[in-house]
C-alpha cells in the first residue's frame, strides 16, 4: 500500500542478503518489493519506467541525475509505469524541457510507485554486479520497521526465477496499429509485454500490425491473414512460457516469416529445443555492444533482459525446424543475442531494435523482417 505525498520522508532499501542503504523517499511513500536490477542508460528514464518488461523489478539508475527533463505525454511505452520501485541518487529539483508536463516525482507519486533517493547508487550497482540481481524492498513512512523485520519481508517475496508474468502485462483485447501510407503487409504481433514503439516501427514500413493477447491461439493468429508473425519482449522467466513456445512452434510449422525480440528471442530458443538460464545481473541500458556475425558490424544497442538462451556459439545446430545458428553475440560477455533459422524464414534478437530509448543501430532488423515477407510473397 502506498500514500502520495509531496514531502520526502526517511527511506531504507534492504537487499535480501542484508545489505541496507538509507536515503529519502522519492515518489510514493510506503513499501514495495521486487528484484533489484540496474540500468546503465544515461537518458530515456521515462521509456524505462513504462517498459512492461520491468514488471516486478526495482530499477537502480546508474546515471546520477534523474528527472532533469520531467515527464511528458509523448514518450511512454505503455499506458502506465511498470517498475515495482525506483532508485536514484540525485533527483532533479526543477525539470527543464519544453515538452515537460510535470515532474518525475509527481508522476511516480500519482502512480503509486515507491522510490528512494540520496543513496550511493554506484556502491549499490557494484554490489549487484558482484552478488547478482536479488530481491529487494524499499520502505518509507508507515512501512518502516526494525531492519530484521524488513529483511524478513524481502526474503518472503517471490523470486524472479520461475515467474510467469507475460499475461499480467499483455493486452487483454486485440487491437490494430494501421500502416502509415499504403499497407504492404499484415503482421500478427503476440503481446508478451510489447512496447508502443515496436508496432510504430513496423507501421512506418507499411505494415498493419494486429496486436494479440499473450493467450492467443494459433487459429487467432492466422485469422488475421498475416504475412508475418512477431513475438514481443516481456517480463518473467522464459522457462514458464509454455503456451508462447507452443504458439511459436505452430507458426514455425507453417513456415510463416517470424521475428522475435527479447522475450521473443528466448521463446524461439525454447521452440528450437535450446535451454534458457538466468544471467547473474542481466543487461539493461542503451549502450550494449553486439556483433552481427553475418556482417561483422558492431551495433550499440538497447537491452533489458535478465535471462538468456543457452545455444552453441560456433556451430550450426540441428533443430526440429531445420538448421539454426547464433546470429548475434554480446561483446561484453559472449551472451547469445540473436538466433537465425537457415531453412525457414525466422530470426530473433535479444535486444530492442525499436530503440525507445536508445541508438538506432539495429533498426535494419525491421527491414530484414520486411525482406523475409517479400521473399515469401514472391
Amino acid at each position: 500500500m502506498t500514500t502520495a505525498t509531496t514531502r520526502t520522508h526517511p527511506a531504507v532499501l534492504v537487499l535480501e542478503d542484508g545489505r541496507t542503504f538509507r536515503g529519502r523517499s522519492y515518489g510514493a511513500v510506503g513499501q514495495t518489493l521486487g528484484e533489484a536490477v540496474f540500468s546503465t542508460g544515461m537518458t530515456g528514464y521515462q521509456e524505462t519506467l513504462t517498459d512492461p518488461s520491468y514488471h516486478r523489478q526495482v530499477v537502480v539508475m546508474t546515471a546520477p541525475h534523474i528527472g532533469n527533463t520531467g515527464v511528458n505525454d509523448e514518450d511512454p511505452e505503455s499506458g502506465r509505469i511498470w517498475v515495482a520501485g525506483y532508485v536514484v541518487r540525485d533527483p532533479a529539483r526543477v525539470p527543464s524541457n519544453w515538452r515537460s508536463a510535470r515532474t518525475l516525482d509527481d508522476e511516480l507519486t500519482a502512480q503509486g510507485v515507491v522510490g528512494i533517493s540520496g543513496i550511493d547508487t554506484r556502491a549499490l550497482t557494484r554490489h549487484l554486479r558482484e552478488r547478482g540481481a536479488m530481491r529487494v524492498g524499499i520502505f518509507s513512512g508507515d512501512a518502516l520497521a526494525a531492519e530484521d523485520e524488513l529483511l524478513a519481508r524481502v526474503q518472503a517475496a517471490p523470486q524472479m526465477s520461475g515467474a510467469d508474468l507475460a499475461a499480467e502485462v499483455a493486452t487483454t483485447e486485440p487491437y490494430t496499429v494501421p500502416a502509415r501510407g499504403a499497407r504492404r503487409f499484415t503482421v500478427a504481433a503476440v503481446d508478451l509485454g510489447i512496447k508502443g514503439m515496436t508496432p510504430h516501427r513496423m507501421a512506418e514500413r507499411g505494415i498493419e500490425v494486429h496486436v494479440l493477447p499473450a493467450t492467443a491461439t494459433v487459429e487467432e493468429i492466422y485469422a488475421t491473414a498475416p504475412d508475418g508473425v512477431f513475438f514481443s519482449n516481456g517480463p518473467g522467466d522464459p522457462a514458464t512460457a509454455d503456451h508462447a513456445v507452443a504458439l511459436m512452434r505452430g507458426v514455425l510449422e507453417r513456415g510463416t516469416p517470424l521475428f522475435g525480440i527479447c522475450f521473443g528471442n528466448q521463446i524461439l530458443g525454447r521452440a528450437l529445443g535450446f535451454g534458457t538460464y538466468k544471467l547473474k545481473y542481466g543487461h539493461r541500458g542503451i549502450n550494449q555492444p553486439v556483433k552481427d556475425r553475418a556482417t561483422g558490424k558492431v551495433e550499440v544497442t538497447a537491452h533489458n533482459h535478465g535471462f538468456a538462451v543457452d545455444a552453441p556459439l560456433d556451430t550450426v545446430s540441428d533443430t526440429p525446424f531445420g538448421r539454426a545458428e547464433v546470429s548475434h553475440v554480446c561483446l561484453n560477455d559472449n551472451v547469445v543475442e540473436g538466433l537465425r533459422l537457415l531453412d525457414r524464414p525466422a530470426f530473433s534478437v535479444q535486444y530492442h531494435p525499436e530503440a525507445a530509448a536508445g541508438p538506432h543501430d539495429a533498426a535494419y532488423l525491421f527491414d530484414r523482417f520486411v525482406s523475409l515477407m517479400e521473399d515469401q510473397r514472391a
